[in-house]
């Protein structure tokens, strides 16, 4: 049964790095983000911090400036980081609707292969590529802040946690990527589902704009998705030291609203949502949704051509 499984998850994993289109459409969203940022959401957000900043006095603004510059480069490879596993686990799939109308995933369902090695291939095939590509974009970024912004590099400890909601966020992702793989049929309706999600998955991540900037009734939607607190657990993990170390001389409810406005901190029900609290929610959700796919390929008919 591993054997089969190993074969096929790698066979999945070839399939998706051969196509280099599926590879570049799968990173679209996080150079869209970039492009924003750079061109006009970065300035935007880097004078807001400067603007609070200045409004106690004492403060070296070309150092608040630099910082400043500092942490919404943080902020901005954290969401990265939170699209990415959207956007790249959908890509990975694609193989299977390609499968679907080929007929080819028919005929693997009559072989001597069980479909929960066939269900486990697809996911864990999704759930590898895009660990493997969230570890070198924040590899990537993290080596920019250092060597150009002047960061320091992240802990060891850091590094482990950052790593561990990688895996989380994958996993989620992979595993609900799967179910709507199961429901779509055609290659089209998979595109345009793409498209739906590649330009929802940055809205709902208060990527384009912070949650402090919209209604109270699109963030409560917001919280409503699993996308936010992804994006939330690796802000505060990646910023938790800059942020600590730029409001340490300034009112703490100042610094806790800023950090409720970019959508670092999340609260729900008046209750602050923890770190914690966000992978146990994204592990949940990701289990439902494996379950749900193996149940629907264990005891479902087979895929029709």
């Amino acid at each position: 049964m591993f054997g089969q499984l190993k074969i096929f998850t790698i066979r999945n994993l070839k399939l998706y790095l051969r196509d280099q289109g599926a590879v570049f459409f799968s990173m679209l969203s996080m150079l869209i983000v970039i492009g924003l940022m750079v061109l006009f959401l970065g300035d935007l957000q880097i004078e807001n911090v400067t603007n609070l900043l200045r409004q106690f006095p004492g403060r070296d603004a070309a150092a608040d400036q630099k910082n400043a510059e500092r942490l919404i480069f943080l902020w901005t490879c954290a969401g990265i980081l939170s699209i990415n596993a959207v956007t790249v686990t959908l890509s990975v799939l694609s193989s299977m609707i390609r499968d679907k109308g080929s007929g080819r995933l028919n005929a693997v369902y009559t072989a001597s292969v069980s479909r929960l090695v066939i269900a486990s291939g697809y996911v864990l095939a999704a759930w590898a590529a895009s660990v493997f590509l969230c570890l070198l974009t924040l590899a990537v970024t993290e080596g920019y802040g250092v060597l150009v912004l002047g960061l320091k590099w992240f802990s060891a400890a850091v590094h482990i946690r950052l790593a561990g909601m990688i895996a989380a966020n994958s996993f989620a992702y992979a595993a609900f990527m799967y179910v709507a793989a199961i429901l779509i049929k055609s290659e089209g309706a998979w595109s345009g589902l793409g498209t739906v999600i590649g330009t929802l998955s940055g809205f709902l991540g208060g990527i384009y704009l912070p949650v402090g900037q919209l209604s109270a009734g699109v963030v409560g939607f917001m919280k409503c998705t699993p996308i936010l607190y992804g994006a939330a657990s690796f802000r505060k993990v990646m910023t938790e030291t800059l942020i600590d170390t730029m409001f340490s001389d300034i009112p703490k409810e100042a610094a806790d609203t800023y950090r409720e406005m970019m959508g670092i901190d999340l609260f729900v029900f008046e209750k602050e949502v923890t770190t914690g609290m966000s992978l146990a929610l994204l592990l949940t959700f990701g289990i439902v949704f494996l379950m749900i796919g193996v149940c629907a390929v264990t005891y479902g008919k087979r895929t029709d051509r």
